[in-house]
């Protein structure tokens, strides 16, 4: 069968290629978190009922057959999620657009929990090879680093050599990205693998009995394309980083141009016919690359090649915080990509020349807009200075962007500022992922929403039919009981599936506030202690995500879901009530059976910190309600939905940013204050935990010693208070299931499709024939 459906994707590629006078989007992203494929290409097929008809006549069950395939190791979370969603938006679209980032031999890391902890196993996803994928040995790449730059002036034009410096070999693997209904339009995603340029074993070395010296180079070379976000606490991780960057990058580049000569187009018109983006700051270096080909290889003159490079690439911006906008050492920079740095530096004095002249009495702006300062660059300033456009990705982090992360670039480029709310595949997440539910929206409303998500809208003529709402109940009945088996087959749980879902999968990061999430459950543990009937019916709280292997706190998070679980296990006299479950090695294959069996979804991030987020909409288009704060795109979604269908608490973000810049929090009046809450508290070191000793006075301190950072304690009661509302609007079961399809029926908004036509529209500048054929 797979042989079968390569033969078919190699036959639509082939008619693919046939066409180039398109404009090509090239996507650089660090991240591609594609999932498993096989059943995606039968659903975009319309072939998956007679496939599994067919296999049935020969005794194999397709279900069975899909789970053999591997979750391709190629992300973490949101971002490398967002960037698959928007790769088949853009093939269902007709646009030709195509990935590039890394093929990583192990991924991020295989989570495993171990008496409670997580622990971190290499991902060995390719250890069965990857069927979907197409070496293209003939398409390599050299990238090249350290070195030395020579400098001669021919011709009155300064022309640079590099020397000396290492080669790697990029060899790229292709995956096919095919469109749902749209056989004829087969994109690319471009996967670079590192490999030295010669395969020769260092053989002298070798009968020197010097082993390790034979296979370093080898093995030096490879590591970079081996893991996702290696450690970079050390010098020689923060190398390793940096390679990766301009590893995909310049391999990318490399192959855009040399595509791009082939068609014949003259130079000066590359912007016309090439748009390239980038995924937040990791292949920001496709600017002074980009620089480096068309003056070095291609012998252009700095304005033209700038102009050029300026109007050929875009920038999205995916967050606020400090630590993840990315700057690198200047020796660690300059040692490493000689070339790259000289134009950095050139590209910097020339910005600082012309604000100075702009701005000449501001000598702040200029400081804070300069690429390099205090010994660092700033990649998110050389974003900004070296794209046509910057967004952000829900209405609220664009605002912040404009006014405080980039408020002087802002003064400079507003022209170039604006918003691209991020979507999600609904066509993965609810087509695919949730075939009971599809399948009674289309009986319901006819296919059309599986091409234009925004006639889910019509589902609203249902809203009171009690027969449709009971229909829709016994599908999350039937998700969840399939999730109730894949949790006992693979963690020996038992959970309730008559129970409420309450669902926070997500990366575990102390913004996310998966601590405020446990706060509530221990205070609904202290309360049925005291008084048994104080929670309505019984609530299954589920946990996922992955912790980054040097982030402390936020491991010492998981450890206390898994510890706090436990001992509600052991309390005879909750555990009927209260369930936790933490799921192992979160991943989108099992995010798909998570989002359709949610009866509530957790987006309780502190405001002003989670740019979008793209769980929030998988959920909804699911039918499950956000309990939330107004952060990322959860603004959009009450706005979609409305107040009485959404459950939202806490501080604005307003608030949350007058209190970081002013100061005026003080977190030990709320834990004198309010008894419950110092309660809940105290057990984090009081010994509530019988084995815990000190494990988390961590979490304890950034409470209280640190004047928690993430006003976890200040959003307490309001949390607590919408949690209340939202238990007893689920105790009315109709009303309920109204609340659920009211959300399903709005969420077309947030389908990437949308999201796509507007990049493409605003940004790119290319054509939507195949979206606008659906407005």
């Amino acid at each position: 069968m797979v042989l079968l459906l390569k033969e078919t994707i190699s036959f639509n590629r082939a008619l693919t290629k046939n066409s180039i006078s398109t404009k090509q989007v090239y996507y650089f992203s660090m991240e591609f978190l594609i999932g498993r494929l096989l059943r995606y290409y039968l659903v975009n097929m319309e072939v998956e009922e007679l496939v599994r008809e067919s296999l049935a006549e020969l005794h194999i069950n397709l279900d069975d057959l899909l789970e053999q395939e591997a979750d391709p190791g190629l992300g973490n979370g949101g971002l490398g999620r967002l960037a698959a969603c928007f790769l088949d938006s853009m093939a269902f679209g007709g646009i030709s657009g195509h990935g590039n980032g890394i093929r990583y031999k192990y991924g991020l890391f295989e989570q495993k929990i171990r008496n409670g902890f997580q622990t971190e196993l290499a991902d060995n996803w390719l250890k069965n090879d990857y069927p979907w994928e197409i070496r293209r040995a003939d398409k390599s790449v050299v990238v090249k680093f350290k070195g030395n730059v020579q400098t001669e002036c021919a011709d009155g034009k300064l022309v640079f050599y590099h020397e000396d410096y290492e080669p790697v070999l990029a060899v790229p693997y292709d995956i096919p990205v095919m469109s749902y209904d749209n056989p004829s339009n087969i994109n690319n995603l471009r996967l670079w693998s590192a490999e030295p340029v010669s395969n020769e074993l260092d053989f002298a070395s070798f009968n020197r009995g010097d082993f390790n010296q034979a296979v370093s180079l080898r093995s030096g070379v490879e590591a970079i394309s081996y893991i996702l976000y290696p450690d970079d606490c050390s010098r020689s991780g923060k190398e390793l980083r940096l390679k990766q960057e301009y590893f995909f990058v310049a391999a990318g580049l490399g192959s855009i141009m040399r595509s791009f000569k082939k068609r014949n187009f003259p130079l000066g018109d590359f912007s016309r016919w090439v748009s390239i983006h980038i995924n937040d700051t990791h292949p920001v270096l496709c600017i002074p690359e980009l620089m480096r080909i068309l003056i070095d290889e291609e012998g252009l003159g700095w304005d033209q090649a700038w102009n050029i490079t300026v109007n050929s690439i875009s920038f999205t911006n995916h967050t606020i915080m400090p630590e993840a906008l990315e700057k690198w050492p200047v020796n660690l920079f300059k040692n490493l990509l000689p070339r790259i740095y000289m134009i950095v530096e050139e590209i910097d004095r020339r910005f600082k020349e012309r604000t100075a002249k702009q701005f000449i009495d501001d000598v702040q702006l200029i400081q804070n807009t300069q690429i390099i300062a205090d010994g660092h660059i700033q990649m998110a300033n050389l974003a900004v200075i070296g794209s046509s456009s910057v967004n952000g990705v829900a209405s609220l982090h664009t605002m912040i962007l404009k006014q405080r992360v980039f408020s002087d670039y802002f003064r400079i480029f507003g022209y170039k500022f604006n918003n691209k709310t991020n979507g999600v595949n609904h066509r993965r997440f609810l087509l695919a992922a949730n075939p009971l539910l599809s399948a009674l929206i289309t009986e319901a409303i006819g296919p059309g929403w599986k091409k234009n998500a925004e006639e889910l809208e019509n589902l609203l003529i249902y809203r009171e039919d009690a027969s449709f709402l009971e229909k829709l109940a016994q599908v999350k009945s039937h998700n969840k009981t399939q999730l109730v088996k894949y949790v006992k087959e693979n963690q020996g749980s038992d959970l309730d599936s008559q129970s409420m879902f309450d669902v926070q999968v997500k990366r575990i990061h102390a913004y996310k506030r998966q601590l405020l999430n446990i706060l509530k459950i221990m205070h609904l543990y202290n309360q049925l202690l005291e008084n048994p009937n104080s929670l309505p019916g019984s609530h299954t709280f589920i946990f996922g995500g992955k912790a980054a292997p040097g982030y402390h706190y936020a491991k010492t998070i998981i450890k206390l879901i898994n510890t706090l679980a436990e001992k509600i296990h052991k309390e005879s006299r909750v555990r009927e009530k209260l369930q936790i479950v933490f799921l192992e090695n979160f991943n989108v294959s099992l995010g798909e059976l998570v989002y359709p069996a949610a009866d509530i979804s957790e987006q309780i991030s502190t405001a002003s910190k989670e740019a979008s987020g793209t769980g929030n909409m998988k959920f909804m288009m699911n039918g499950a309600i956000t309990i939330g704060t107004l952060d990322g795109a959860n603004v959009e979604i009450k706005e979609a939905v409305g107040e009485k269908n959404i459950f939202i608490f806490g501080l604005a973000a307003e608030e949350v940013l007058r209190y970081s810049s002013e100061g005026g929090y003080k977190s030990l009046d709320l834990y004198y204050s309010n008894q419950s809450l110092r309660l809940c508290v105290d057990q984090l070191v009081n010994g509530f935990f019988e084995t815990a000793g000190e494990e988390f006075r961590v979490i304890f301190d950034s409470l209280l010693l640190y004047n928690d950072d993430y006003f976890v304690l200040r959003d307490f009661d309001t949390y607590l208070e919408a949690y209340k509302k939202l238990q007893c609007s689920y105790t009315d079961k109709k009303h309920w299931q109204g609340l659920s399809l009211f959300n399903i029926a709005k969420s077309g908004i947030f389908s990437s499709d949308r999201t796509i036509r507007e990049y493409a529209k605003q940004i790119w500048k290319v054509n939507t024939r195949r979206f606008d054929s659906y407005i």
